[in-house]
């Protein structure tokens, strides 16, 4: 005979799956809601807008113009940064080494470097300020020296293939994009791409504790793009991000992008890939279309039970 414990727990089983079965048409139309809002702000973004959207607790995604190839700017530091971690975390770097950042390691002048401009005649620094500045400050002329010492693309690539990344490409350096403004497109991404990057970052498996921890730390303290998935969102919103701008060229924009983990009311966490090609408009209008697309999915992903 049935035990009372067995008959229960088989009761509550079959009262979860139902309760699922009806959630499920709920959970469809939300996506589609959110699907069709994002492209309506793709349509009016002046470019080719890209979005990803994942509930990273539930599995949920929804994508917008995901076929296309992006091209990265500073967003290709952050998988340079974590192939660096990589090694630190292999026994094969450590933190607090020091290494030189010399002037023939400088981007050009009209490339973003704090350090460049802080010490013209060259500097010394630990990795791990190396890492700070090349995440958290976006400085053009540390991450290519990261980059070497990650081993160059070649092995960022066969870090990212081995922690399941698939959609990315880290192809050429900072300063060969400074020399060759077409040398951007090499280094690409769909942002479903980078949910794959935000999905290892969030899941703690492509790192150890520490250097987690470190990266996040860096993601959530960055200066640069604040404007962009934090822009709309509520004050105290945790945003660890990384946006990545190409210069404007006869009123064009080859990239703004602003990838993310944003951390919603209720706990839980939305990966955001918001990445904009080709775009006409000024600064403050295309991080507005970013933020209102990270808002968008913010409101829509807070309200799911």
């Amino acid at each position: 005979m049935m035990s009372a414990m067995l008959r229960s727990r088989m009761l509550l089983r079959t009262a979860f799956v139902l309760l699922a079965l009806a959630a499920a048409p709920l959970m469809a139309q939300g996506d589609s809601a959110l699907r069709f809002t994002l492209a309506e702000i793709a349509r009016g973004s002046g470019g080719r807008l890209g979005v990803a959207v994942e509930l990273l607790e539930a599995g949920r995604r929804v994508t917008v113009n995901d076929a296309s190839h992006y091209p990265m700017q500073s967003l290709y530091k952050l998988p340079i940064a974590m192939a660096v971690l990589h090694r630190v975390d292999a026994g094969q770097l450590g933190l607090d080494s020091v290494v030189d950042v010399r002037p023939s390691d400088f981007v050009s002048a009209g490339q973003y470097s704090p350090v460049r401009d802080a010490h013209p005649g060259g500097t010394r620094l630990t990795i791990r300020e190396l890492l700070r500045f090349t995440v958290a400050e976006s400085d053009g002329s540390t991450s290519d020296v990261a980059l070497h010492l990650a081993g160059g693309p070649s092995r960022v690539m066969r870090y990212l293939r081995g922690i399941g990344v698939r959609d990315v490409v880290v192809a050429t350096t900072e300063q060969e994009m400074g020399r060759d403004r077409r040398a951007q497109f090499r280094n690409w991404a769909t942002p479903s791409g980078c949910l794959s990057i935000l999905r290892a970052v969030a899941g703690q498996r492509a790192l150890s504790d520490s250097s987690h921890a470190l990266l996040m730390r860096f993601l959530t303290t960055g200066t640069r793009g604040t404007r962009r998935l934090a822009g709309l969102l509520p004050q105290g919103t945790t945003v660890a991000h990384k946006p990545g701008t190409s210069g404007t060229v006869g009123g064009v924009t080859a990239a703004t992008n602003d990838i993310g983990i944003v951390t919603l009311p209720n706990g839980r966490h939305m990966a955001i890939a918001v990445l904009l090609r080709q775009a006409r408009g000024s600064d403050t209008a295309r991080d507005s279309v970013i933020a209102r697309a990270s808002r968008t999915a913010y409101d829509a992903l807070s309200s799911v039970p």
